[in-house]
């Protein structure tokens, strides 16, 4: 995977949240983390899907996992797990503190009832 087209060791996470999620006031399950922009989307479980939205948008083919004590990436083209990949740029994943689903105060009571 290391020197793939899309996949960028250099590029630093576009923040500690969602992107979108924290334009709209939304919130997430998991993080996932673009390899070749460093955009932070949510991941296929949250309500607004933002990371694979990310990924049909702009053609990056390659997510990473956002969240702590997970380096595995996905592969969109090929549809497929890939277990382990180059190192990114710092941070590797949200804050310690931000709860899972996040971020804290705008997670409904009722969550579950909204993931896919």
């Amino acid at each position: 995977m290391t020197g793939l087209q899309g996949v960028d060791p250099s590029v630093p996470p576009s923040g500690p949240g969602c992107a979108e999620c924290e334009e709209t006031g939304g919130w997430w399950v998991h993080l996932r983390r673009c390899t070749q922009c460093g955009h932070i989307g949510c991941c296929d479980s949250s309500p607004s899907q933002h990371a694979t939205a990310h990924a049909k948008a702009t053609g990056h083919r390659f997510i990473r996992s956002f969240e702590p004590g997970e380096s595995w990436f996905w592969d969109y083209q090929n549809q497929e797990l890939i277990e382990t990949g180059p190192a990114l740029a710092p941070p590797e994943h949200h804050p310690l503190n931000q709860p899972t689903p996040g971020p804290a105060g705008r997670v409904p009571a009722d969550w579950r009832a909204h993931v896919h």
